[in-house]
């Protein structure tokens, strides 16, 4: 770490840091754990649709894992062109399942990865368009995208925190939340308790301490860890051929234009967090990179691949900002791919301690988005009413999952996501209000005037007994007027 801090100290950006084998293995592999459940949610939900066998779905796993670890060292080492070389950890999108969903129903399996492969290349052929909006996500917009992530993510710690599976009757049990409120005071207790280095993997700590108490009452089963063959080489169209279907690319077109918005969002996250410059070249090489992965991941069997919101969530929290531990991570995913059995031993650590972990983790997304907004300028403007309307709209969604239900399906794939549901409407809010001026009134907005009251510390140093403020003047105990400093005076 001393020799890190050294070569930060020559010049290295943040992302660039060089730690130990050991650490870079360790928060490797917290990342790892942190995006596990999500990365093969998506397979198994896809697989048990498409109507797969438990051998072809577990294949389906294994394809999504292998994929995303080759997805994410793409992203985080970079090749020339391609690769934002910051530390984002890449997995199959959750915001395409409805979609493919409706695809599977009409053309199988095949014709996902078809889709899935045609849209990939149109996003690839797209993304110059935007890598050159970075002037269009001002801190205001990234601040509430970023809050609107972490909002989104609470969902899935609570599911997690609940059992993870809300068809088994133990979901919501108070055994399932007291293992979560378990690893989330171990979390706590770690931060707090803990050298730098403990305090740095106390997600990781917890997770397998979470874990152990959970084996001894119980509720984590290894039963199956060594159900199957341990080792596995992936197999190129596993599935068959893709087939390109008309109909269905153009749906996934859409999903593409969501991951390009929440990865564009993603990238910009990490670069605030990380503390380095992200601009219209660095966005360019991470969206190629994010379509470039797509397109191969059907050849594996997988599908559209994203930046793991969760992850961001992660360098936050930890402060470990180097892109070298998320490339490691990016190998464990690789292995996994590889070595089923190990998967299987990661995938019983039980649902309700990554839901403890995660609330941290999710949480801290929103905090730094908050922390992004604090930078916002306020007044004499309508910055105030486009975060309100923005989080606004991206809790749409989360509040009420079927409030879309009835609309189109392209609105559907648009709007499901809070996340681009916010970004959309933030990006279009500062256009119009920043941007656009031409027709905004020069009065300024009854909500902005209603938060505007502050007082500064130097008012209240100079206060004295008997001073009182009356009609907007400040008088002494003798009724006599007190001059305020005026405010750019401070």
């Amino acid at each position: 770490m001393a020799a890190a801090a050294e070569e930060n100290t020559a010049g290295l950006s943040p992302e660039d840091e060089k730690l130990s084998l050991g650490a870079n293995l360790a928060y490797g592999l917290q990342h790892v754990l942190t995006m596990y459940g999500g990365i093969v949610a998506v397979p198994l939900i896809i697989g048990q649709a498409s109507g797969l066998t438990p051998a072809d779905v577990g294949l389906l796993v294994t394809a999504s894992l292998f994929a995303g670890g080759l997805a994410t060292i793409l992203q985080t080492m970079g090749i020339p062109f391609f690769g934002s070389r910051l530390p984002l950890v890449q997995g199959v999108s959750f915001s395409g399942v409805a979609t493919m969903i409706a695809i599977t129903g009409h053309g199988g399996i095949q014709a996902i990865l078809g889709a899935v492969m045609a849209a990939s290349f149109i996003g690839l052929l797209i993304t110059p368009v935007f890598s050159r909006i970075t002037r269009f996500f001002p801190p205001i917009v990234t601040g509430i995208v970023i809050a609107t992530i972490g909002l989104t993510l609470m969902p899935v710690a609570a599911g997690w925190a609940m059992g993870g599976n809300r068809s088994a009757p133990d979901f919501g049990s108070q055994a399932n939340i007291l293992l979560a409120a378990a690893t989330l005071v171990i979390v706590l207790l770690l931060s707090k308790l803990g050298s730098a280095a403990i305090s740095r993997l106390s997600i990781l700590l917890a997770i397998i301490i979470g874990t152990s108490i959970a084996y001894a009452v119980g509720i984590a089963d290894f039963s199956r860890v060594m159900n199957g063959p341990f080792v596995a080489l992936p197999q190129i169209f596993h599935f068959g051929y893709p087939v390109f279907d008309t109909a269905a690319i153009i749906s996934m077109c859409i999903v593409i234009m969501v991951t390009l918005v929440e990865t564009s969002a993603d990238i910009l996250a990490v670069g605030e967090i990380v503390g380095t410059k992200v601009d219209a070249r660095r966005l360019g090489n991470g969206l190629r990179a994010d379509m470039l992965s797509s397109i191969l991941a059907p050849v594996f069997g997988s599908f559209t691949q994203s930046a793991f919101a969760q992850n961001v969530g992660l360098v936050a929290v930890t402060g470990i900002k180097s892109r070298f531990v998320v490339a490691t991570g990016g190998l464990f995913l690789v292995a996994l791919g590889l070595l089923p059995i190990v998967g299987r031993i990661v995938a019983a650590v039980p649902s309700s301690v990554l839901g403890g972990a995660g609330l941290v983790l999710f949480g801290t997304v929103a905090a730094s988005g908050i922390r992004t907004l604090a930078k916002v300028d306020y007044e004499n403007n309508m910055n105030l009413i486009i975060v309100a309307t923005s989080i606004g709209f991206g809790m749409i969604p989360i509040a009420s999952p079927g409030f879309y239900e009835h609309f189109p399906a392209w609105v559907i794939t648009i709007f499901h996501s809070g996340i681009s549901s916010a970004a959309l409407m933030a990006i279009a809010l500062n256009l119009l209000f920043n941007h656009l001026k031409t027709g905004n009134s020069d009065q300024q907005s009854v909500f902005v005037a209603g938060t505007e009251r502050l007082i500064r510390y130097q008012d209240i140093a100079s206060l004295h007994d008997g001073d009182y403020f009356l009609d907007g003047k400040l008088y002494d105990a003798n009724g006599a007027e007190v001059p305020l400093v005026p405010a750019e005076a401070h």
